[in-house]
């Protein structure tokens, strides 16, 4: 999650939920190999000194200081690094004076942790990947700049718009933690679900299962010709919850995971976490998932699945760039919602996650923070979203920017789940406010040894509440809440 993957308060929380339905799109989070390197800080003295401010014309409205070195770290994963070279070059190209230093690593975290705690960030930052810095804490810490002049600056394209009325609706919001500030811009645009081959499914006679007694039904065929029903990334098992969430809140309604995101007492022990946990666990009970996916990272997991060793994957909408070498031609990538229980369920079938995705931030202590917020306007042109979308096969935050491009098989079919949900999109923000807790307690410690059958699923409720509940009364942690 990297991706992922979201935050918003005060009486932005109905407002955020309400703003993200029928936005059309995809987008990454994508997962790098955990681990940390030794920390790579920066030389040079305190981050307190700014650049001067730059003078503010029409082609310079947030009065960048031409001569003055910016400063960008892009997170190298499912989407690479040469669209954030290509919106390097549009800077320079409106900056000449101005030096550009630019990298792409999968490290974030132990690369510029250090580099924050010494007053000595970059000026911007693709904050993404395994080793994701804690958003909640940057906030928390006010180690972030407020991104409003950006947003309130004339766009790139149309000087009568402000940056903030080209966007996708719900990426404005989702940058919010407390109101008003926004702190982060969400670049990419995700959906999350259920991935699959429409030429397996078809192989099988199949329709893709709507509900559980169904995706049973579904999965037994497939292993009875070989083919697993399931498989995910099993080293980095927060991806189950692209598609657990969804399911959740179709099966018990959206206020099921606003209750778990608010850290609410026993809002993991609600009937509906219970029901679509044992519905999991019935994959693995019955021999739907693929042997061996517990040891698997994503790209082994994906892999696999693209070979038609397993049909179902829960993931992101970055899957398609990202095992594109391993995708065949015929392969007909489709993704869905995920499947409900039955008839009984609060929400429609097609009730799915879709949300930004790629979070940029620009640090309170950069060097040239107008610099960094320059770079992001740039890239929120219809040029650069036209390359981004066809060079990654994902939609932008950019609420356009398609103009010309053939849309890919999984861009395609994310665009119909999407017009599908309707009002039915669901937005967890779990994973951006709680990262730790989202990726290593409930992840690793709680899904993972479910899915592994080592934990059952009332022991692995357990666990995750006593873990929310440890998060909730941490006075270290700053709390976010829906309201």
């Amino acid at each position: 999650m990297g991706s992922t993957t979201d935050g918003s308060n005060g009486s932005e929380g109905v407002g955020r939920r309400d703003l993200i339905k029928r936005s059309a799109a995809l987008g990454l989070i994508s997962v790098p190999t955990m681990g940390f390197l030794s920390a790579c800080a920066s030389s040079g003295g305190g981050g307190e000194e700014k650049a001067e401010a730059g003078e503010k014309t029409a082609k310079n409205p947030l009065g960048v200081n031409d001569a003055t070195q910016m400063e960008f770290v892009l997170f190298d994963g499912g989407f690479g690094k040469e669209y954030g070279q290509d919106a390097v070059k549009l800077y320079e190209k409106s900056f000449p004076k101005a030096k550009v230093k630019f990298s792409a690593t999968q490290k974030i975290q132990s690369t510029l942790q250090p580099r924050f705690n010494q007053g000595t960030p970059p000026d911007l930052i693709d904050n993404s990947g395994a080793e994701q810095m804690d958003m909640g804490v940057l906030v928390g810490k006010k180690q972030l700049a407020d991104l409003t002049p950006l947003l309130d600056a004339p766009s790139y394209d149309d000087p009568d718009k402000k940056v903030r009325d080209t966007l996708r609706p719900g990426i404005v919001e989702m940058g919010q933690f407390d109101g008003d500030p926004v702190w982060i811009m969400y670049y990419a645009y995700t959906v999350y679900g259920v991935w699959y081959s429409q030429k397996a499914l078809d192989s099988l006679d199949e329709q893709y299962p709507e509900t559980w007694d169904q995706m049973l039904a579904v999965c037994e065929k497939a292993k009875k010709k070989g083919m697993a029903g399931w498989t995910y990334a099993g080293k980095y098992p927060y991806y189950l919850p692209f598609s657990l969430y969804p399911m959740i809140a179709k099966v018990g309604g959206r206020e099921v995971l606003d209750a778990i995101d608010n850290l609410e007492p026993n809002a993991w022990k609600h009937p509906a976490v219970k029901a679509s946990f044992e519905a999991y666990y019935e994959l693995f009970k019955k021999g739907y998932v693929l042997k061996g996916t517990p040891g698997l990272d994503h790209i082994q997991s994906q892999t696999a699945w693209a070979q038609g060793k397993a049909l179902f994957l829960p993931n992101g909408s970055w899957v398609e760039n990202e095992s594109a070498n391993v995708i065949p031609k015929d392969f007909g990538l489709a993704v869905n919602a995920p499947t409900g229980l039955d008839s009984s369920d609060k929400m429609p079938f097609g009730t799915i996650w879709a949300s930004g995705a790629e979070p940029f931030v620009v640090p309170a202590k950069a060097k040239n923070p107008s610099g960094g917020m320059e770079q992001l306007r740039i890239m929120l042109s219809e040029a650069s979203s036209r390359n981004f979308t066809s060079k990654v096969k994902s939609l932008s935050a950019y609420n356009g920017g398609t103009t010309g491009i053939t849309l890919t098989p999984g861009l395609e079919s994310g665009q119909a789940a999407l017009e599908k949900a309707g009002d039915n999109v669901v937005n967890p923000r779990i994973q951006d406010w709680y990262v730790k807790l989202q990726k290593e307690q409930i992840g690793v410690s709680g899904l993972g040894e479910m899915m592994a059958g080592r934990m059952t699923p009332a022991e692995a409720i357990k666990k995750i509440q006593g873990f929310a509940d440890a998060a909730a009364k941490d006075t270290s942690i700053k709390h976010y809440k829906h309201q």
